[in-house]
């Protein structure tokens, strides 16, 4: 468990998910897709599914058990989930914070960059992690990472999004973190 001292204090428990803790994650995803829509991608709106779901396949391969190349985390402050990430390509030497999500009742608390501290940590080495610059919530936060994990270490760049050339390019954030 991470504790940080703010305007109050607030802890963060990052635990491995497990297939019990999936609807959890799903009811997650779904704010965090709902978080994302308000980005239109190549001038297209991101609307929910005609059942009130987004589009999941990370979800599913986060939870795949026959790909081990991915890892789901759900983040806890007491007993309320506030949060979860995805990590792929954990057996890689680069791994991809693939998604990555808090609430916006724990966000400026603390709790996503312990979440983030806890999640590489398990992992130490390269990580990446992408976003998009219209989401300027994002830019800031994984600059912030970028600056608390990895200080001078941390790189920035734009790549194209692969087979999308309709698309803005997403903004990638490259670090080190613990280990060799």
């Amino acid at each position: 468990m991470t504790s940080f001292v703010g305007a109050a204090e607030v802890a963060v428990d990052v635990r491995p998910a497990t297939p019990a803790d999936r609807p959890t994650v799903e009811r997650l995803w779904l704010m965090f897709r709902h978080d994302l829509s308000e980005f239109a991608t190549a001038g297209q709106l991101q609307l929910p599914n005609p059942d009130g779901t987004f589009r999941s396949e990370r979800v599913d391969a986060a939870f795949d058990e026959g790909d081990g190349d991915w890892a789901p985390y759900l983040f806890w402050c007491g007993e309320h989930p506030v949060g979860f990430a995805f990590v792929r390509g954990i057996s890689s030497a680069t791994r991809i914070l693939n998604s990555f999500f808090v609430v916006r009742g724990a966000r400026r608390a603390g709790v996503g960059m312990g979440a983030v501290r806890d999640v590489v940590a398990r992992y130490p080495g390269e990580w990446e992690v992408a976003f998009q610059d219209a989401n300027p919530g994002a830019v800031a936060f994984w600059r912030r990472v970028g600056e608390a994990l990895a200080r001078e270490g941390w790189t920035e760049e734009r790549r194209s999004v692969p087979g999308r050339p309709d698309l803005a390019p997403d903004v990638w954030v490259s670090f080190r973190y613990g280990g060799a």
